[in-house]
């Protein structure tokens, strides 16, 4: 039976895409999906074919154009403080502007369940408040702390011994601390609904029915336990809306294939090392500068062709090596199609994947400070060590027998389906509360 499903995703570059290829899925399936959205994603949302629904008193972005971008963690001098930003500007701080714009459209439309991005705990709030099922999609490696593993973020080596365990500890306080300045805020956006306060941010996080993390489970630590309400579904490979037509340079020598954020992060100085680097070595370079750098302004070489956009999952068919701000998307679908990675991270959670790039074995990561002679020597080492390609093939094995079938919107079917069977059993017909997430833990 159709059910109606409403999202909400806010301008985040990389997170949105993985997002409605969620919501596709679920409209191809033939449910009702709408999904609440800034204007400047309305039109890929109406190419993955939901209705677009905007927010009216939540904060309005653009992460192609560098005034518009919401939380410009590019103006950020520390790792501290691009996360403020993230908090002030989209977690935290406007979380009663999201609610209050959740809410009102599940009262006017009402849905089976609500489905958003990990970080909109605002979004979650008006949903909860609305007493129905909730599912949040984290579109990266799980990035909270759990047992088994150290914490995420710093890009740090799973611990070994008694030292290495109070490293985690210790750190895991640090990073949790930040969130604290966040509170006051969040449960100013609960009392606003009609909800009960909160201890911790982090409380906020776990509030929902499930927690899909689109990612492999592959990629994370084997020995990491995870609470028992999350599903790792594998990733979303299909390309953005706006990917464009296939492009690749001329002539027979091994593709590299180079791509930092579609968003604005400073970028356009190391795209330009990085072409230079492509210019020294015997292969042929595509060079995608994304939607927020214009390609005249990178100068190439003559092995190196610059475009603005380029469908990835094809371009990946032919690659030898992908050069990457180790963004989980593009990171992600090289490993699916068994090419392995030199990863330049440039901040957010960029440098936790190219960690476990690398702790895979599948490749190799540069300071975003590098050199053009360092760049092109870490694209030769991986080129001729055949150990990285063998292991990111391992992984793409991996990747294709958990994405053999779609894992993700069987989970949101079944949500709404045990949703339904409850209201249908509650006393007198009525509606009864989603009964939460389990705090039990499993691998």
């Amino acid at each position: 039976m159709p059910k109606n499903f409403l999202f909400a995703v806010w301008a985040g570059g990389g997170a949105v895409p993985p997002v409605l290829s969620v919501a596709r899925a679920l409209r191809e399936r033939g449910h009702g999906v709408r999904v609440l959205a800034d204007r400047s994603l309305h039109e890929e949302v109406a190419a993955a074919g939901a209705e677009p629904i905007a927010w009216t008193t939540a904060p309005q972005g653009d992460t192609t154009d560098p005034a518009k971008d919401l939380i410009k963690d590019f103006e950020a001098r520390t790792p501290l403080g691009a996360f403020a930003r993230l908090r002030d500007r989209i977690v935290c701080g406007p979380a009663a502007e999201y609610a209050r714009d959740t809410l009102a459209e599940l009262r006017a439309r009402p849905a089976d369940a609500l489905v958003a991005e990990h970080m909109l705990l605002g979004a979650f709030t008006g949903g909860e408040a609305a007493g129905i099922p909730l599912a949040s999609l984290v579109t990266t490696i799980y990035p909270l702390p759990t047992p088994g593993a150290p914490p995420p973020g710093p890009g740090l080596t799973p611990a070994t011994g008694a030292l290495g365990r109070l490293r985690d500890r210790v750190m895991t306080q640090l990073m949790l601390k930040p969130w604290g300045k966040g509170l006051p805020a969040l449960n100013a956006a609960r009392d606003a609904v009609g909800l009960p306060p909160l201890d911790s941010v982090i409380d906020a996080f776990d509030r929902v029915d499930r927690l899909l993390v689109l990612s492999p489970r592959a990629l994370d630590y084997p020995g990491r336990r995870f609470p028992a309400y999350l599903r790792h579904v594998g990733p979303r490979l299909d390309d953005p809306a706006w990917a464009g037509e296939p492009q690749l340079p001329e002539g027979d020598a091994p593709l590299a294939l180079a791509s930092l954020s579609s968003s604005f992060v400073n970028q356009r100085t190391l795209l330009q090392r990085i072409a230079e680097a492509l210019g020294t070595l015997p292969v042929r370079g595509l060079l995608t500068t994304g939607p927020a750098v214009d390609p005249a302004t990178v100068r190439a070489p003559g092995n190196v062709l610059v475009t603005a956009t380029a469908p990835h999952s094809i371009a990946l068919r032919h690659a030898a090596v992908t050069i990457t701000h180790a963004g989980h998307g593009t990171a992600v679908k090289s490993l699916a199609a068994g090419v392995p990675l030199v990863c330049v991270p440039l901040g957010r959670d960029q440098g936790e994947v190219a960690r476990h790039v690398e702790l895979a074995g599948a490749g190799i990561t540069v300071s975003k400070s590098a050199s053009p002679r360092t760049v092109a020597r870490a694209v030769d080492r991986v080129l001729h060590d055949p150990s990285y390609r063998r292991e990111a093939q391992r992984l793409a094995a991996e990747i294709a027998a958990e994405t053999a079938t779609d894992r993700a919107v069987a989970e949101l079917e079944a949500l709404t389906e045990r949703a339904t069977r409850t209201d249908e059993d509650a006393p007198g017909g009525g509606t009864a509360e989603p009964s939460g997430p389990s705090r039990t833990l499993s691998n």
